[in-house]
């Protein structure tokens, strides 16, 4: 698994839609690239902290040549609209050992439990 470490500051005002394309974005980013998703962190001073989790280097890699572009050009100009400054990466890494335990909810459809996918619903079944 490989993660990546973003960092932004909102302009003031703005942090709500920064938060929405933020999440779009993220969500559109998932299903087009096949990363494992983000966390949206905030600091005390008011920055917003991004951990997005990939199966491997060359994934992250092979989306960032295309400029992790996706197809939710909304999402986009709010993201524009909203930033002050920040979105390049922080750190990359590759992670050596996980002992996080998933707090992500449970939900049951049609006898199968599945993974929580923020904003779009689906997951992955067990």
């Amino acid at each position: 698994m490989f993660l990546v470490i973003y960092e932004w500051r909102a302009k003031p005002g703005k942090e709500q839609l920064f938060q929405e394309s933020w999440r779009r974005g993220t969500v559109a980013i998932t299903r087009r690239y096949r990363s494992h998703g983000s966390r949206l962190c905030r600091t005390a001073d008011g920055r917003f902290v991004g951990a997005a989790e990939w199966p491997d280097e060359q994934a992250w890699l092979a989306a960032m040549s295309l400029g992790m572009d996706h197809d939710d050009a909304e999402a986009r100009a709010m993201l524009d609209e909203a930033v002050l400054d920040g979105g390049a990466p922080v750190f990359a890494m590759t992670v050596i050992d996980d002992l996080l335990v998933s707090t992500r909810p449970r939900q049951r459809r049609r006898g199968r439990t599945q993974a929580w996918m923020p904003a779009v619903g689906v997951g992955v079944a067990d």
